[in-house]
């Protein structure tokens, strides 16, 4: 079994799809209408195209405010990226415009750093245990 697809909700799909694109790197991979103004949006690591998908899924049902409200608030990540090296990928996103709320905390064997989506989640970045 493996991880075929997982999600952010996001307040505007076109915004996420051009943060998660131009800020963050990834590639659209699917991009379907879905009713009057929703779309099946997904992107992915251009290192693995074939790998897990991240669907940029609206944020409409009641229960997600919520929900990401209280995550938000209380400084919880929504979801975690693995990168190389997080103290350089902090200082890209950094140079780009990315709102940190944790600057690369170092943790046992792992790195990592939150930032604020824009979209209204929170992301955690992590290096890979070795």
């Amino acid at each position: 079994m493996k991880i075929h697809l997982t999600s952010v909700f996001v307040d505007d799909q076109a915004k996420a799809l051009r943060f998660y694109t131009e800020i963050l790197g990834f590639v659209k991979k699917h991009d379907v209408p879905v009713g009057e103004k929703d779309r099946w949006l997904t992107v992915v690591s251009p290192d693995e195209p074939g790998g897990t998908e991240l669907l940029l899924e609206p944020a409409g049902h009641p229960a997600v405010k919520t929900y990401r409200d209280t995550l938000v608030e209380d400084g919880i990540p929504l979801a975690q990226f693995a990168v190389e090296d997080v103290n350089a990928e902090y200082e890209r996103l950094r140079d780009l415009g990315v709102r940190f709320t944790q600057e690369p905390l170092e943790m046992g064997p792992v790195t990592t750093a939150v930032f604020d989506d824009t979209c209204g989640n929170l992301i955690q970045i992590a290096t890979k245990p070795q």
